[in-house]
């Protein structure tokens, strides 16, 4: 039985292969269509990414240590029908040993030039799916936390005493993709 999160609520993952699907419902109507972005930092003791290579999003779909691999953009919400519209598999077995959370970051793409925000975007989620039996085992929904915001903190994978959980962080930004890299990284990022 999967649990529906809440904000801040933790879970124990145990379990070494899962997917985080991003899920939304495409804009109806109010001019061009949502472009939400799913995007996964793998952050060390010092709250940076290692290398570039740890950025994880569409334009990076593989992790070096090849324990994330996101699946690919969607630039409307209409892959799926309900399901989920991004993926990024995750083998917790295979995470370097430099990282110590994983957070993922949902930003909404071109957002100020086409005057878009999570106000304006139905039903999106962010849910963990058990890879070996295809079993949700956690959703957290947005809802209606958020409204001028262009970017959230969906939620993060944390290592504690040597065990993966999961916090539905839910901390939303009017800010863009570049925001959470300039918070993340410090090195410069080659286009």
């Amino acid at each position: 039985m999967a649990i529906n999160l809440q904000k801040g609520q933790r879970i124990d993952i145990g379990l070494s292969s899962i997917s985080v699907g991003l899920g939304w419902e495409p804009n109806e109507g109010t001019g061009a269509a949502f472009d939400l972005d799913a995007s996964a930092f793998m952050i060390d003791d010092n709250r940076s990414i290692p290398e570039e290579r740890y950025f994880v999003f569409y334009g990076n779909t593989d992790s070096p240590d090849g324990a994330l691999h996101h699946t690919g953009d969607d630039p409307t919400g209409g892959n799926s029908d309900g399901g989920d519209d991004e993926t990024i598999k995750v083998d917790l077995s295979k995470v370097d040993p430099r990282v110590k959370e994983i957070l993922f970051v949902v930003t909404i793409h071109d957002a100020i030039a086409r005057r878009q925000n999570y106000g304006q975007v139905r039903d999106s989620y962010i849910r963990i799916v058990d890879n070996a039996t295809s079993q949700e085992i956690a959703k957290y929904e947005l809802g209606e936390d958020f409204s001028i915001e262009t970017g959230v903190e969906f939620g993060r994978l944390y290592l504690k005493d040597g065990q993966w959980k999961f916090e539905a962080s839910g901390k939303g930004y009017k800010e863009d993709l570049a925001f959470f890299l300039s918070k993340y990284f410090k090195g410069q990022i080659i286009k």
